[in-house]
C-alpha cells in the first residue's frame, strides 16, 4: 500500500480476498498431512499505518504478518535513485541509511497488527556500489557504532509490545556475507529481553526456500537463543532449537 511508482509502474497489490479464499481451501484439502499456515508480509510506512492498523481482524484466518521497511522517504533503496539529490549528485548513503531507520522507529511506535518485523537491516541489500560495501566485518565500525542508540530503541519498542524479529536468510545467496539483521544487532535483541524468533528465507524463487536455516540455527543458539516460533491465529507457537 502507498508503494511509490516506479518507471516500471509496478503495482504491489494483494488481492486478499481470494488470496484467503485460495488457501483455506488448499488448507483443507491437506489437513492433517500439512498443516498450512496462512500468512502475509507488508511492507510498512508511516503513511500506511493508520490504514492498516486493523488488518488482522478485517481478514480473520491469517495466522502471520511480517512488517517490512522497503521504503524510505517516499523511495525504493532497490534503485540506485534513492541514493541521488535531486541534481543528481551522490547523496551521503548514511543519510539514506539514517532516515530508513528512523521510519522504522515511527512504525513500530505506532503500528501493532503484526507479529516479528522482517530483515531489519535491509536496506544494507541495495546500498551504492561505489562506496565500500557493508559487511560482516566492517559493521560495527560503519554502522553498529552510528546508529547503535537508534537500534536499542527500535529493539525495545518492539519487545515491549509483544512483537518479535525474524532472521532473514535471503541476504546470503544475494552478494552478501551476514543474514538480516547482522549479528550485533540479533545479540542487542536477546541482551534487552527479546524471545521472539522466527527464520525466513525470502525466497523468490523454487530454488531457495528453507535456505541458510541450518546456519540461521546455530546463529540463534550461539546468541543464546532456546527457541524458534511459528505463528497460528497470530500467536506465537514455540520450538525447541
Amino acid at each position: 500500500m502507498d508503494f511509490p511508482k516506479d518507471k516500471y509502474n509496478i503495482e504491489f497489490y494483494l488481492d486478499i480476498n481470494k488470496y484467503l479464499d485460495t488457501l483455506k481451501k488448499l488448507r483443507e484439502k491437506y489437513l492433517p498431512e500439512f498443516d498450512l499456515r496462512i500468512g502475509v508480509e507488508q511492507g510498512l510506512m508511516p503513511s500506511t499505518c493508520e490504514k492498516l492498523s486493523s488488518y488482522s481482524k478485517e481478514h480473520p484466518g491469517i495466522d502471520f504478518i511480517i512488517c517490512s521497511s522497503h521504503v524510505v522517504e517516499g523511495l525504493d533503496p532497490y534503485y540506485p535513485e534513492t541514493f541521488k539529490n535531486p541534481d543528481g549528485s551522490d547523496r551521503d548513503p548514511m543519510d539514506v541509511y539514517r532516515a530508513y531507520f528512523e521510519e522504522m522507529l515511527y512504525i513500530v511506535k505506532h503500528f501493532h497488527d503484526y507479529n516479528v518485523y522482517g530483515h531489519l537491516d535491509y536496506v544494507f541489500r541495495y546500498g551504492p556500489d561505489h562506496i565500500e560495501k557493508i559487511t560482516s566485518d566492517n559493521y560495527e565500525e560503519r554502522i553498529f557504532n552510528t546508529f547503535k542508540d537508534l537500534f536499542r530503541e527500535i529493539l525495545k519498542t518492539i519487545i515491549e509490545d509483544g512483537k518479535g524479529i525474524e532472521i532473514n536468510t535471503g541476504s546470503l545467496y544475494r552478494r552478501m556475507d551476514f543474514a538480516h539483521p547482522h549479528p550485533l544487532l540479533l545479540k542487542m535483541y536477546k541482551e534487552l529481553g527479546g524471545e521472539i524468533l522466527t527464520f525466513g528465507s525470502d525466497a523468490h524463487d523454487l530454488e531457495h526456500p528453507g535456505f541458510g536455516f541450518e546456519e540461521a540455527r546455530s546463529l540463534a543458539l550461539d546468541m543464546g537463543f532456546k527457541a524458534f516460533c511459528t505463528f497460528k491465529d497470530m500467536k506465537p507457537e514455540f520450538h525447541d532449537l
